[in-house]
This record gives C-alpha cells, structure tokens and sequence, in this order.
C-alpha cells in the first residue's frame, strides 16, 4: 500500500508503508508546499506512532485536524489514588477520538501509558466530582457511570445517548458512591467468568468501541 501525502505532495511518491513500519526518513526534495507539514521532520525523517495521514505534519495540525472529526462523547476519570490505568485510558481515547479526558481529583498521573498520544488529546482537569458533574450539565453532557454494582444496566442493551461523558472509577475500589450519585445514568460490562471485575482501561476501551459501534460513521 502506497502511502498518501497531503495534498500538494511532492513529484517523487513516499516509501511505501511496509517499509516504514517505525516511522520515515527524510523526505525527498522538492519538499511539498503544504503549510502541515513540519519543515524539521521533512529534514530528519518521522518516527512518531502516527498514522500514514499524518506523516511529516505538525503537531499543531494534526491536533487540527482531528479538532474537525471528533466524536460526541467525552470520557472522564476519578483520580484519587495515582491510578496508573490513565494513561492507558488516554491512549484508547485518542484511538476513538473522544472529544476530551477529564481527570478529577489529582492533576498528576503516569503518562506513559499514553504513547504519547496526550498531545494529540484534550485534557481538562476538576478538582472534585461535584465541579465535574456541574460543568458537565451545564454543557448538556449527561454523565454515565461505568461500574459493576447493583442498579447498574447493561451497556450491551443500553440505549447510549450521542452526546454523554463516560465517568470511570479507579482500579480496584472503582467509582466513589458520590460519583454515581452525580450520575445521570449507570452502566456496566457484562461479564461471564469468575472474576469480579476487569482492568479500568480495557473497561474503558470497551465502553468507548460500544458508543462507536452505536453512533460513528465508519469510513
């Protein structure tokens, strides 16, 4: 598969995909007149984890660009304990493009289960549950509890709305009672094993594929 360049893309075609599978070299010249692309990653080659679209385009632009095409619902995130799961949730939200991260409680958390992804993804901070829930309804985003305690409805037949954020717990102790007493709806997994739970962030990256299997617009 050839890999496509903006438009304006220069007279010599890019490496092809399966030969830059960790990134791309310097790009030939002429170099492309596009004001995306980064005139030092053109001079000294991409390695980034981005997709093909994006190869040799600034950050700036990228983030951009996905500002046109992201989704309606947002995730959100209780961070007492230093969860490590967050970054991992961040990642995943990047990968669905969800419309922002919201982090609540502490405002520092292990980014290195991002990749990276974190400058391509909004991240809003609320010091407290209540301050979260009351932004949120104040942008008509009804927040939906994701845990697996009594009065919790099934997410597989669960009508999700389009436009919701998905309010996760931590691992382990999950949501805090005060969380799904701000909550507009609740919802869990289904599950089928012996365990009584599963990880926070494939919790997390699950929820977010059945909104995408519900509302999105696959290319």
């Amino acid at each position: 598969m050839t890999q496509s360049l903006p438009s304006g893309a220069a007279e010599e075609p890019a490496p092809s995909h399966e030969a830059t599978t960790h990134g791309v070299g310097p790009h030939p010249q002429p170099w492309p007149e596009d004001p995306r692309l980064d005139p030092e990653l053109l001079a000294a080659g991409d390695t980034r984890n981005v997709v093909d679209r994006y190869r040799y385009w600034s950050m700036e632009a990228i983030v951009a660009d996905l500002d046109t095409r992201r989704h309606a619902f947002d995730v959100a995130i209780e961070n007492w304990q230093h969860d490590l799961n967050i970054g991992s949730i961040v990642r995943s939200a990047n990968a669905f493009l969800a419309g922002t991260v919201h982090i609540i409680g502490r405002r520092r958390w292990n980014k290195r289960g991002a990749m990276v992804t974190d400058r391509y993804q909004h991240v809003r901070y609320h010091p407290d549950v209540a301050a979260f829930a009351e932004a949120m309804h104040a942008e008509g985003r009804p927040v939906i509890a994701i845990d697996n305690t009594p009065g919790a409805e099934r997410i597989e037949t669960a009508a999700i709305p389009e436009r919701c954020v998905f309010l996760f717990g931590q691992e382990g102790p999950g949501l805090t009672d005060q969380a799904v007493a701000h909550a507009d709806a609740h919802l869990e997994i289904t599950q089928f094993g012996s365990t009584r739970s599963i990880n926070a962030s494939a919790a997390a990256a699950i929820v977010m594929h059945s909104w995408i299997v519900r509302h999105a617009d696959l290319p």
